[in-house]
């Protein structure tokens, strides 16, 4: 097989030299610049708006299951009080580290009874518990308790009232520890939702 040198002293061979190492340059630039603004995009709606969460564990079924791909607004609740009802995220005050889902059941300044299986809620301008209509329960367990909320607290439960570690057991949460609500469910794509699980209660 035959080869020849390139030309050594050839301008035509040195400007498509010179040309293609400009091009190159401007390519590495646009891509870095393309990589920072993405970041620049990316992380504030990762770590403010919005945040990708697996489900793991049945605390909530028949509501949400292992393996459910959903994605948490996190912007809401910066802007606006939670609803009852709501499915949220929130840091388990125990253990920070620790993310739970579970249905926002009593808010700041309102008492929550539960006699039996029925959960009812005396609110701030009441002097008479309301009896919720959860017909989204499947799975329950008998309990015995009230509980008076303070500022800035909330009562949550999970729909399998069976085998869910909530505030009946861990108490009321702190409003600092919410994350957020539950916005959109994306996997598996037969579930797929818009607010999943949002009922009024």
């Amino acid at each position: 097989m035959n080869i020849k040198q390139a030309p050594q002293n050839n301008s035509n061979t040195q400007t498509v030299i010179k040309t293609v190492k400009k091009q190159s340059d401007w390519s590495f630039k646009e891509f870095i610049s393309f990589i920072l603004l993405t970041l620049a995009i990316v992380l504030p709606i990762r770590f403010f708006i919005a945040q990708p969460f697996i489900v793991s564990g049945e605390s909530m079924d028949p509501t949400f299951a292992t393996g459910q791909y959903l994605i948490v607004d996190q912007l809401t609740y910066r802007l606006d009080e939670p609803d009852r009802g709501d499915v949220i995220v929130f840091r388990l005050p125990q253990e920070p580290s620790r993310f739970l889902i579970k249905r926002l059941i009593g808010l700041p300044g309102e008492t929550v009874k539960i006699v039996g299986t029925q959960v009812s809620v005396k609110e701030i301008d009441s002097d008479n518990f309301r009896d919720l209509s959860e017909n989204y329960i499947t799975h329950e367990k008998e309990a015995n308790l009230e509980e008076i909320l303070g500022e800035g607290e909330y009562f949550v439960l999970g729909d399998n009232r069976a085998n869910s570690l909530d505030s009946r057991f861990f108490g009321t949460i702190d409003e600092k520890f919410l994350v957020g609500r539950a916005l959109v469910r994306l996997f598996p794509f037969n579930k797929m939702d818009w607010k999943p699980g949002k009922f009024n209660i």
